[in-house]
C-alpha cells in the first residue's frame, strides 16, 4: 500500500491576507471514524497553502504551525498581492463560502479499530482550505456569525464606513459569481495544462494527487509513490502498442483480479525498524494455598520471543517515452491502480500461504493451530455438517469465538451455503441492509487463496484475526528512472515496499482438515 496522503480537516482571514485556524482539533473523531492523538503532528515548520488540496493552486504560506490544548492551530499569509487566486479564496471566506481547513498527511503510526483509526504518528505534507472539512470541527477562526439579515459580517470589517442608505447584499447571487468564478478558474488550469502537454490529448484529473502523479510519469516532473504494472513499450502490441493509437476508445478494459481482504481483518501496525520482537509468556504465574505461618510458594513464570522480520516486494516495467507522451488514456490512473492491485494480490496470497523465508509466514502455514477432523472430500464436510461447524466454534476460547470470522474461498462457500439444519433451515443466513454472509452468527470472509475441498487439504478456517499480526515498514513508493534506459528511448519504474507478517496467537485459530 502507497504512503497514503490523506486529507483531513476552522479558519480567519483580514484584508492583508493573514489567515488564522484550527486544522485539526482534538474534540473527537472526523467523518470516517479517524482521532488523531496530541504529539501525533510531525514536519517541517513551514508548509505550503493550498486550496483544496490542487497543487496547482498554491494561494500561500503557513508559516506557524504548533499543537494546543484544543488541537493543531495555524497561522499563515495569503499571498494577495502575487496570486489572483489568492485574492479570489480571500473574498470566499469573507463571504462565508469556504470555512474550513483540511490536512494531507502520511500515516507513521496507527491503531485500528471498530469505528476507524486512532492515529499516534503522522507526517503533515500540506493544509488546504476548503468548503466541505473531513473533521466537522475544524472551521475557520476569525470569521464572525451570519447576523439575521444573512449578509456576513467579517472580522475588522468597520462598519461605520458603510453608508446608512446602502442596499443589502443579495447572497444567493453572490455566492453564484463565487461559484462562476471557480468554475472558470479550473477551466483556465486545463487549458494551461493542455498547452503544456505539446499536441498530446488532453486528460482531465480528477484530483491533484493523480494530476502530480501523472505528470511523474510522462515528464518526471513531480514524485508520487506507486508501483508495479506490466511493461508498456510502442515496439510491440502486447506491452503497450495497443495504447498508442488515438483513434481508439479511451478506456482499458481489465480483467477481474480478486484479492485478499485478509489485511481487512488482522491486527496492522506500522513500524521503524527491519524486524519486531514480541516477549511471549509461555507459562504464567500461578497461585498456592498457603497455610498460615508457612512459607510462600515461588511461582516460576517462563518466557519466549516471537520474531517478525519485515521482507521487501518489489518489481519494475519499462514505458518508452512515446507511450507517455502520446497515450489517449487514463494512463496514471491505470497504472496506478494495476499497482495496487498487483502487489496486493501478492501480498494476500503471502498472508494466507507465505513461507516466512523472504515473504511473510502465512496463516494456513504457521504452526500450532488446532485441527477439527472432517470426512473424504466426497462427503464433505460430514454426514452432519453441524456437527463439524459446531465443533470448530467450541474449539477457541469464548472470549475470542464472539468476535472471530470464518475463512474459505468462494468455492467452499458455495458448498457450505446448501448446507441445512434438521429443520430444513440454511446454515448460512444471508445479509439484511448491507451486512454480510454468516455462519452460526459469525461473520463469512471470502478468501481466495484459501484451499478447495480437497483430500488432505484445510478449506475452511475459524478464528480472531487480532491473533495474526501484519506490520508496514516501508509503504508503496516508486522510482523513475529515465537514465539507465534513456539512449532507447526508454523509462523504468521500480517499485517496491516492505512488509512482514506472522501469527502470534495460534490458540484464537482452528482449522477444518479433510480426510486424506
Amino acid at each position: 500500500m502507497t504512503d497514503r496522503i490523506e486529507i483531513k480537516a476552522a479558519l480567519s482571514v483580514t484584508d492583508a491576507g493573514e489567515i488564522t485556524g484550527l486544522a485539526w482539533p482534538f474534540s473527537g473523531p472526523d467523518r470516517v471514524g479517524d482521532v488523531i492523538e496530541k504529539g501525533a503532528f510531525t514536519g517541517p515548520a513551514t508548509l505550503p497553502m493550498l486550496f483544496s488540496h490542487d497543487h496547482a493552486q498554491v494561494i500561500g504560506v503557513w508559516d506557524e504551525i504548533a499543537e494546543t490544548p484544543e488541537g493543531l492551530t495555524v497561522k499563515g499569509r495569503l499571498l494577495v498581492e502575487d496570486v489572483e487566486r489568492a485574492r479570489e479564496v480571500r473574498a470566499m471566506v469573507k463571504a462565508g463560502a469556504v470555512s474550513g481547513l483540511s490536512i494531507s498527511f502520511v500515516t507513521k503510526g496507527a491503531k485500528r479499530h471498530a469505528k476507524g483509526r486512532t492515529i499516534s504518528a503522522l507526517e503533515l505534507h500540506e493544509i488546504s482550505i476548503v468548503a466541505v472539512p473531513s473533521h466537522p470541527g475544524a472551521r475557520i477562526t476569525s470569521v464572525k456569525s451570519v447576523p439575521s439579515n444573512g449578509v456576513p459580517q467579517v472580522e475588522n470589517e468597520d462598519e461605520s464606513q458603510v453608508p446608512a442608505n446602502a442596499p443589502e447584499i443579495d447572497t444567493k447571487a453572490f455566492n453564484a459569481v463565487l461559484s462562476r468564478l471557480d468554475a472558470e478558474a479550473k477551466r483556465i488550469d486545463k487549458l494551461e495544462a493542455k498547452g503544456q502537454r505539446l499536441g498530446a490529448p488532453v486528460v482531465v484529473q480528477g484530483a491533484p494527487e493523480r494530476k502530480a502523479f501523472g505528470n511523474y510519469l510522462r515528464l518526471g516532473e513531480a514524485r508520487m509513490d506507486a508501483t508495479e504494472t506490466k511493461a508498456l513499450a510502442i515496439a510491440s502490441n502486447a506491452n503497450g502498442g495497443y495504447l498508442v493509437p488515438p483513434e481508439y476508445s479511451a478506456e482499458i478494459l481489465k480483467l477481474l483480479t480478486e484479492m485478499s481482504p485478509l489485511r481487512q481483518y488482522a491486527d496492522v501496525q506500522t513500524v521503524t525498524g527491519p524486524e519486531i520482537t514480541f516477549p511471549t509468556l509461555l507459562t504464567g504465574v500461578n497461585a498456592f494455598w498457603t497455610e498460615e505461618g508457612a512459607d510462600m510458594t515461588a511461582s516460576e513464570p517462563t518466557f519466549g520471543q516471537v520474531k517478525i522480520a519485515n521482507h521487501e516486494l518489489s518489481s519494475f516495467y519499462v514505458a518508452t517515452n512515446k507511450v507517455l507522451e502520446d497515450n489517449a488514456y487514463d494512463l496514471e490512473g491505470v497504472m496506478s491502480r494495476e499497482i495496487a492491485s498487483g502487489f496486493a494480490k501478492v501480498e494476500g496470497l503471502a498472508f494466507v500461504k507465505g513461507t516466512g523465508t523472504n515473504q511473510p509466514r502465512g496463516l494456513m502455514t504457521a504452526t500450532g493451530i488446532a485441527e477439527v477432523k472432517t470426512g473424504v472430500a466426497a462427503t464433505f464436510p460430514a454426514t452432519n455438517p453441524l456437527d463439524v461447524l459446531i465443533a470448530m466454534q467450541h474449539a477457541i476460547p469464548s472470549f475470542h469465538a464472539r468476535s472471530a470470522v470464518w475463512l474459505m474461498n468462494r468455492s467452499t462457500l458455495s458448498t457450505i451455503r446448501r448446507f441445512k439444519d434438521a429443520q430444513g433451515q440454511y446454515l448460512v443466513t444471508d445479509p439484511k441492509d448491507g451486512g454480510v454472509l454468516r455462519l452460526l452468527g459469525n461473520p463469512i470472509v471470502e478468501m481466495p487463496d484459501m484451499d478447495n475441498v480437497a483430500a488432505g487439504a484445510a478449506p475452511i478456517m475459524f478464528g480472531d484475526m487480532s491473533g495474526y499480526r501484519i506490520f508496514d515498514r516501508v509503504d508503496l513508493s516508486i522510482l523513475r528512472d529515465p537514465y539507465t534506459l534513456g539512449t532507447k528511448g526508454q523509462v523504468r519504474f521500480i517499485a517496491r515496499r516492505r512488509v512482514g507478517a506472522d501469527l502470534t496467537h495460534a490458540d484464537r485459530f482452528v482449522k477444518l482438515r479433510v480426510a486424506a
